[in-house]
C-alpha cells in the first residue's frame, strides 16, 4: 500500500487497488494538525486500510513534531486502542 500527503487537497491518501484512494482529510489550526474525517471506499472496507492510513498519519505527525486535534471518530477510536499515540493529542473534538 502506498501513502501520500496530498498537500494541495489537505488530505493523506492510501492507494486502493483499482479505485478511489482512501483519504484522511486534515486542516491546520495554530500549528496543530486537525484530523477531520477518514473515508475508505466501500469496496475496500474491512481490509485494514483505514487503520493503516491513520497509523501512517500519526507516525507522520510524530516524525514532524506535530500535535493533533481529533474531529474524526475513526481516528479517536484508533488512538483509544493504541495508547502509544495519546501523547500527540492536543485536543479531542469528536461530535
Amino acid at each position: 500500500m502506498e501513502f501520500i500527503n496530498n498537500k494541495k487537497e489537505f488530505r493523506f491518501e492510501a492507494s486502493v487497488d483499482g479505485g478511489e484512494p482512501a483519504t484522511l482529510v486534515y486542516r491546520w489550526l495554530k500549528g496543530s494538525m486537525v484530523l477531520m474525517h477518514t473515508v475508505v471506499p466501500v469496496s475496500a472496507r474491512r481490509q485494514g486500510i483505514g487503520s493503516a492510513l491513520v497509523k501512517y498519519v500519526l507516525d507522520h505527525a510524530r516524525e514532524h513534531h506535530l500535535k493533533i486535534i481529533i474531529y474524526c471518530p475513526f481516528v479517536e477510536k484508533y488512538v483509544d486502542e493504541h495508547p502509544e499515540y495519546k501523547d500527540l493529542v492536543a485536543e479531542k473534538t469528536v461530535r
